[in-house]
């Protein structure tokens, strides 16, 4: 039998019913589980999925945060946390899936897709909206589709999957507050959708990475994220840049562009990379890259911020502190965070590519 490790961190996917509304309970969901038949075969000593035409039967094993935490309260710290849970049980378990609140699911997905150096077995985040325990609810699915990819396809990569979608976990954002079809990857197609059959996109999936897998920790707090909006003074990008900063990510507009006749705005972000701040780019837009065509992208450019290609803004702040918090220079990591190293974006065509600052 395979063999894979439930990490449950907490999350509406696990809660049950209290005077106080939905709320985390510690052994409810491995209860919940064991009496489903569908998530476990009657008289088996540990949680067994039932064997079924994608193949035979998987054991599989959770593990639960103490204490459960809502997703908004998630750190790097706790990135951290995960990502050593799954190297301890790495020789142990063929997969994992992480089950997570959907608020911050995409950061943590892009998190761990960057300091899980070496993998070589999936790792699949899902979560739902509705708790297991409701009687209508879309938890089941989410669960067992996450369980059915981790325990029958060998796609090497960091997933999440929501709505018979598996996503690159690094690709990904949450699209809606409430709606069943929370999440969407606005610049790659699922690596696999699930309907009356099962579809993967081989093509799209990334081999496995050779070597033994090693935990490359983010230590650095020391990043931020500023949305660009008309009308944003030198001054205030000025002190969010003179704050202990070592990275920043600016959304910009449309495919990149920003204010080019504000020549002070432009002075401080110059002085920023003169000093060793990193700053990368990425459009506010949900599909579309960065990309130096109009006279208002490349005045960014030449200023030194880095052009962040398709890069969603949680794999942009997620990549940008896991570089910092490797023994690199400012000039090492800006090249770095234009270079496509987990699948997280789509590399300019030769004949797109502009000069780059100095």
């Amino acid at each position: 039998m395979r063999s894979v490790q439930v990490i449950y961190t907490g999350g509406t996917i696990g809660m049950v019913a209290s005077e106080q509304g939905y709320v985390p309970a510690r052994g409810a969901l491995q209860q919940q589980l064991s009496q489903m038949r569908r998530f476990h075969v009657p008289g088996a000593d540990v949680l067994t999925l039932p064997e079924s035409p994608l193949g035979p039967a998987t054991r599989y094993t959770i593990l639960e945060h103490e204490p459960p935490l809502d997703s908004s309260n998630m750190s790097a710290r706790e990135w951290v946390r995960i990502a050593n849970q799954i190297a301890a049980g790495w020789d142990q378990h063929d997969a994992f899936v992480v089950l997570h609140g959907t608020d911050t699911m995409a950061y943590t997905a892009s998190a761990l897709s960057f300091m899980l150096e070496g993998l070589s077995k999936p790792v699949v985040l899902t979560g739902s909206q509705i708790p297991l325990a409701h009687l209508r609810n879309d938890a089941l699915d989410n669960l067992l589709g996450a369980l059915l990819f981790a325990a029958h396809y060998d796609i090497p990569e960091v997933g999440l999957y929501f709505r018979d979608k598996l996503f690159r976990g690094n690709r990904v954002q949450k699209m809606d507050a409430a709606g069943f079809d929370a999440f969407d990857s606005g610049n790659l197609p699922p690596l696999a959708r699930v309907g009356i059959g099962i579809e993967v996109d081989w093509e799209l999936v990334r081999r496995a990475t050779p070597g033994p897998l090693r935990v490359a920790p983010i230590t650095c707090e020391q990043v931020a994220v500023l949305r660009l909006y008309p009308g944003m003074t030198p001054d205030m990008l000025d002190r969010i840049l003179r704050t202990p900063l070592r990275g920043l990510v600016l959304e910009t507009y449309g495919s990149g562009n920003g204010p080019d006749n504000q020549p002070a705005l432009l002075r401080v972000l110059r002085r920023a990379f003169e000093g060793g701040i990193v700053v990368v780019n990425v459009t506010q837009c949900h599909r579309g890259r960065v990309d130096a065509a109009y006279s208002t992208g490349r005045a960014l450019l030449d200023a030194g911020v880095v052009p962040g290609a398709d890069l969603t803004p949680e794999a942009a702040i997620t990549k940008l502190a896991w570089l910092l918090s490797q023994n690199l220079t400012p000039a090492e990591v800006r090249v770095l965070m234009a270079t496509d190293l987990r699948g997280e974006l789509t590399p300019e065509a030769p004949t797109q590519r502009r000069a780059r600052p100095a």
